[in-house]
């Protein structure tokens, strides 16, 4: 992994990439694309999610280049554009657990 430039304009890039991220729904609909593509049908059946909701969220996902999205008919199907994006899911999960273990350390002292 290269190093990382903490320059403002990249500090800015990153804290808009998480700024997305950050969004339960979101997140939710990535994880839903992980295995293929879905249409918004597909995605709301799975995810319980309402439609316009569902819509809204590809729409950001798909801004910022998480999300693609193929044309085939009277449906779109959108898929993941990046799955590293399950990378950083991954790394948060680890730190989570990380965190979680130090508390219970602490707690049985």
């Amino acid at each position: 992994m290269g190093q990382l430039s903490l320059k403002p304009a990249v500090l800015a890039l990153v804290a808009d990439r998480l700024k997305v991220l950050a969004e339960p729904a979101r997140l939710e609909i990535l994880d839903c694309l992980r295995e293929r593509e879905r249409t918004v049908s597909e995605i709301v059946q799975r995810t319980g999610l309402g439609q316009a909701n569902v819509s809204k969220h590809l729409q950001i996902l798909h801004t910022h280049g998480l999300v693609s999205r193929r044309k085939d008919g009277q449906f779109v199907h959108y898929g993941l554009a990046d799955r590293r994006v399950f990378e950083l899911c991954a790394l948060v999960c680890d730190s989570l657990d990380d965190a979680v273990a130090s508390r219970r350390q602490l707690l049985a002292l």
